[in-house]
C-alpha cells in the first residue's frame, strides 16, 4: 500500500455523495442549462453529437447530464456510492433507460477498470482527481482513455504553498469531527472569509451586491455556492498543483493546451482543456 493510500485508510474521506444529494434538491432547469453552456464555452463546441464522453468522478451527475443533452454517449463513474446514486437519479429523471448513458461505481485508481473502458472523445474530470489520494497516478490513468484528437478537460486545485498545507489540515480536521460539529466548524472557518465582502458591501451601502454573489452563483457552471463551500471545507483527500506542473506532465504524452482558466493564483481550481494530438500508448 502506498503512503497516500495509507493516509486515506487511516483518515476519513469526505462524503461527497451526501453533499451532492442535497444539491439535487435545488437543481433547476436553469442550472442544467448553465452546465451545458460551461461545457460549450470551455470545449468551444455547440454540440457533442456523435461524441463519446467519459465523466471521471461524476458527483451529482450534472455534467454527465449536460453532456448527454448535448448529444454525447456518456459513461459516468464515481468512487463514492452516494455520488453514483445521485448520477443514477438524474438519469432516471431525464434519460430513463437510454443505453447511451452508462453509470458505474469505480475508482480512477483501478488500473484494470480504466483499461477496460476503451477510448473516449472527451474526458471530463472537474475537481475530482485531487481528491483521490494519488493525484499524479489519477492523471496518468485518465490519459489511458484518451483517443488521438480527444479532449481532456480537468480542473485541479491551485497550489498556494503554505496556505494549501493549512487547508489540508483544516479539511482533515473537518472529516475527523463528529457530524454535529462539522457545520459549526465550517462556519468558523469560512465566516472570516465571508465577513470581508459583507463589510465592503455595507460600507458602500450596497449590501445587495453581497446577496447577489450568492443568488447569482449558479451562473458559475450551474452550481450552488453553499454546496461548493461545504465541498471545499470537507474535500479530503486533498492535493494541489501549479499550472506549469500539469503542463509538464501532459506535454510529453502528446497533449496541447487549448484553454486555461485560472483562479488568479488564489483559492480554487485552475481549469485546463487539452487536445491529444498523438497517442503514445498501444
Amino acid at each position: 500500500m502506498s503512503k497516500s493510500h495509507e493516509a486515506i485508510f487511516f483518515d476519513r474521506r469526505f462524503e461527497f455523495g451526501e453533499n451532492w444529494k442535497r444539491f439535487l434538491r435545488v437543481l433547476t432547469a436553469e442550472r442544467i442549462a448553465m452546465a451545458e453552456n460551461s461545457l460549450k464555452q470551455m470545449l468551444e463546441i455547440n454540440s457533442l453529437e456523435g461524441k463519446s464522453f467519459l465523466d471521471v468522478g461524476s458527483g451529482s451527475g450534472l455534467f454527465s447530464l449536460a453532456a448527454y443533452r448535448l448529444g454525447a454517449r456518456v459513461h459516468s463513474f464515481d468512487y463514492d456510492p452516494k455520488s453514483v446514486a445521485c448520477t443514477k437519479e438524474l438519469k432516471r429523471r431525464f434519460a430513463s433507460s437510454d443505453s447511451d448513458w452508462v453509470i458505474e461505481q469505480a475508482s480512477v485508481l483501478d488500473d484494470a477498470y480504466i483499461r477496460s473502458l476503451g477510448h473516449f472523445d472527451v474526458i471530463y474530470s472537474w475537481g475530482v482527481l485531487h481528491h483521490t489520494g494519488d493525484m499524479w497516478r489519477a492523471f496518468e490513468n485518465v490519459s489511458i482513455c484518451a483517443a488521438p484528437d480527444s479532449r481532456l478537460f480537468i480542473a485541479i486545485y491551485n497550489d498556494q504553498g503554505s496556505w494549501s498545507v493549512r487547508w489540508r489540515r483544516i479539511k482533515r480536521t473537518y472529516n475527523r469531527l463528529p457530524r454535529f460539529l462539522r457545520l459549526p466548524f465550517a462556519v468558523l472557518v469560512m465566516g472570516p472569509r465571508e465577513l470581508r465582502p459583507i463589510l465592503l458591501s455595507m460600507s458602500r451601502l450596497q449590501f445587495s451586491d453581497y446577496l447577489r454573489s450568492w443568488s447569482s452563483y449558479q451562473t458559475n457552471r450551474g452550481m450552488s455556492r453553499w454546496h461548493d463551500l461545504v465541498d471545499w471545507i470537507g474535500g479530503y483527500p486533498f492535493e494541489v498543483a501549479r499550472p506549469e506542473q500539469i503542463f509538464d506532465f501532459y506535454r510529453p504524452q502528446g497533449y496541447v493546451l487549448d484553454r486555461l482558466k485560472t483562479c488568479g493564483g488564489g483559492l480554487g481550481c485552475n481549469e485546463f482543456v487539452f487536445t491529444r494530438t498523438r497517442n503514445l500508448r498501444a
